[in-house]
């Protein structure tokens, strides 16, 4: 089927912890995912843990972002490469018209990012969400027909009802490889899904809420691709 699903995320590993189910079902249907990530992540100090400095520690989360893919099924990945943590300070246009360039040369027709408050309040999230939602309403990307936020618990606060919903729990051995794939990340991902070797009921759900559809903010529509 070709490219048509794209990714758009701050850091290393966002994709595994919010899409590596829907990204394996994607793949396994035989589409083939995109990948952009705006940093290599190379800021955190959990990650200096096991890297000598910054440049360091960007190429091995490079290498970790590869094996990932490979169990995702992640067909293209691409590096913006600007400076972890930092995304809120950058030039914001210039950040845009990098996502433009992603969407345009894969001429992706579905987009994923994060919800507008980056679920979890990181500036990070909440620029990349920025960007990505701004290349969609620049009238640059003809292509895409639908912007998917990820179901945050504002957004559903808001009243907004996921129209995708993934359950990681027939998916979980290859979620848990993939996580475990991002080895400098550790701590996070122990936070959020334990040990790896049980299934966590608590994320159980990947779920994902139509943000636009062909020019609509919000379209109240049931989706077809579910």
């Amino acid at each position: 089927m070709g490219t048509r699903y794209g990714f758009i995320y701050a850091h290393p590993d966002d994709e595994t912890f919010l899409s590596a189910a829907l990204i394996r079902e994607l793949a396994d249907k035989g589409e083939a995912p995109a990948l952009l990530l705006a940093t290599r992540g190379d800021a955190g100090r959990q990650g200096l843990e096991r890297a000598k400095d910054r440049t360091e520690l960007a190429r091995l989360r490079e290498e970790e972002m590869k094996v990932a893919a490979g169990i995702l099924g992640i067909a293209h990945i691409e590096h913006l490469g600007w400076p972890d943590g930092q995304l809120a300070t950058i030039d914001f246009e210039a950040l845009v018209a990098g996502v433009i360039a992603f969407i345009q040369k894969h001429e992706l027709a579905y987009l994923f990012t994060f919800s507008e408050d980056g679920g979890n309040g990181h500036p990070d999230h909440v620029t990349i969400s920025k960007a990505t939602t701004a290349a969609v309403l620049s009238g640059e990307c003809p292509s895409v027909r639908k912007l998917y936020y990820t179901a945050s618990a504002s957004l559903i606060a808001s009243g907004h009802t996921p129209s995708i919903r993934v359950d990681t729990e027939r998916w979980w051995t290859m979620k848990a490889a993939a996580l475990k794939a991002h080895a400098t990340q550790h701590i996070a991902i122990e936070k959020s899904f334990g040990d790896l070797a049980n299934f966590p009921e608590n994320r159980r759900w990947e779920a994902f809420v139509l943000g636009w559809q062909d020019g609509v903010m919000w379209p109240n529509v049931c989706d077809p691709h579910k």
